[in-house]
């Protein structure tokens, strides 16, 4: 007799099931004792497995494939900026935006009001240049993750990498006020609810003396679990390090309506640094161009997650197996990330498309029952201002017009 299996959307037999678990686990180098242990099960039960000798159950069935990935050598982990913020000690702003972000300052939008108690501000999609008239606080640079998504393609552009351009910003005494690593789980090494759990069954030993975990959507959804994702902290928001580890895939599913199992990452672990901490990072990685060496020896300082074992003491307790992985063992090198996103409207069409499209469709519907056209007036009589047209100058322009 032979099975179907259900796998990645397809079905299977199980004769070739069996040759691709096999073909993969061979393929990633691993042997059958180390895919048994990480799976949970003895290395005889996966041969006897591999050898059609018995029949998995289902959940069993993916518990395999997807421990199996997590020994991909294709980069289950990739590391990238996700915030990047620098302030500079002086005025001039289009110094800073021409020769620093090496942008064009005539295609920021100029608005005189600012944030963090600045003045002003200048903005390039997701690109912020606060200017202050006090030399104390000076022009500061903020790159949000979108912000650093759309700096990098103009990176790209003037064939510059973030290597050059921090350098370039310590060089011109730039101050980094913050800044976030953030390491992407793109197989679901991380266990979120178990490491929330580990914290608080004091299986994570930590120099921090706090952590907090919730799950978003709940005070504004509390009956869509499947929107409900699993968040922890660990370290005082308030301090210079900190860490916050997210399902990346329920974000992705709550703000953009992507599919959790189209989900690109899985899980994120985000390192948040401030001021000297901040600082620190980037002189490591400058000197040392090892973002693996970077994060990590920030990450082994103050965090590790460990097995309970009554019968030894708590400083004796084993590295979690999972953990032991993520941070480096058996796996390939962690490598900084790019993932160039050119500046887009995308964000107000989906705001669009959410908020403002059912109730224009209602009034076009009225409009048609009623026989009039006060829809196509109110368009035909809106008045474009100048940040209106700095937009549209913006959104025409390539990144080739905008670097100088």
């Amino acid at each position: 007799m032979t099975y179907a299996f259900l796998i990645g959307g397809i079905i299977l037999n199980e004769q070739i099931w069996i040759q691709e678990l096999k073909e993969k686990r061979l393929t990633y180098g691993l042997s059958q004792n180390r895919l048994a242990v990480a799976t949970g099960i003895t290395r005889q039960y996966l041969s006897d497995i591999e050898t059609g000798k018995v029949k998995p159950s289902d959940e069993l069935q993916r518990t395999l494939f997807e421990t199996l990935e997590r020994f991909n050598p294709e980069a289950p982990l990739e590391m990238l900026f996700d915030y990047v913020r620098i302030r500079f000690p002086t005025t001039d702003v289009q110094q800073v935006v021409e020769e620093i972000l090496r942008l064009k300052i005539p295609y920021f939008l100029h608005e005189d009001y600012g944030f963090y108690s600045y003045e002003e501000h200048y903005v390039l999609g997701d690109i912020f240049v606060l200017v202050s008239h006090e030399i104390e606080k000076g022009v500061l640079v903020e790159l949000k993750g979108r912000g650093c998504r759309q700096f990098e393609s103009y990176l790209l552009a003037q064939k510059r990498s973030w290597y050059e351009f921090f350098m370039d910003a310590l060089v011109a005494g730039g101050v980094i006020k913050r800044l976030d690593l953030a390491i992407n789980d793109k197989t679901g090494i991380l266990n979120i609810p178990n490491l929330t759990e580990k914290c608080r069954q004091e299986e994570c030993i930590s120099v921090f003396r706090s952590f907090k975990s919730y799950r978003s959507g709940e005070l504004v959804r509390k009956d869509e679990k499947e929107c409900m994702g699993n968040t922890l902290y660990i370290g005082s928001l308030q301090s210079e390090v900190y860490f916050c580890i997210y399902e990346k895939d329920y974000e992705q599913f709550k703000k953009n309506n992507i599919p959790i199992e189209d989900a690109d990452v899985k899980n994120r672990f985000e390192i948040r640094l401030k001021n000297e901490r901040a600082y620190y990072a980037i002189t490591d990685l400058l000197v040392y161009g090892n973002p693996e060496r970077t994060a990590f020896k920030i990450i082994n300082r103050y965090i590790r997650f460990v097995d309970r074992d009554d019968s030894k003491p708590r400083s004796d307790w084993k590295l979690n197996e999972e953990w032991t992985w993520f941070i480096g063992s058996n796996r390939e090198q962690l490598k900084l990330t790019t993932k160039p996103e050119p500046y887009s409207f995308q964000r107000t069409l989906n705001w669009l498309s959410h908020q403002v499209a059912p109730t224009l469709k209602v009034a076009m519907k009225l409009d048609e029952i009623n026989q009039t056209q006060i829809i196509k007036d109110i368009l035909d009589n809106a008045k474009l201002t100048k940040h209106h047209e700095m937009i549209l100058r913006q959104q025409s322009a390539k990144d080739k017009d905008v670097i100088t």
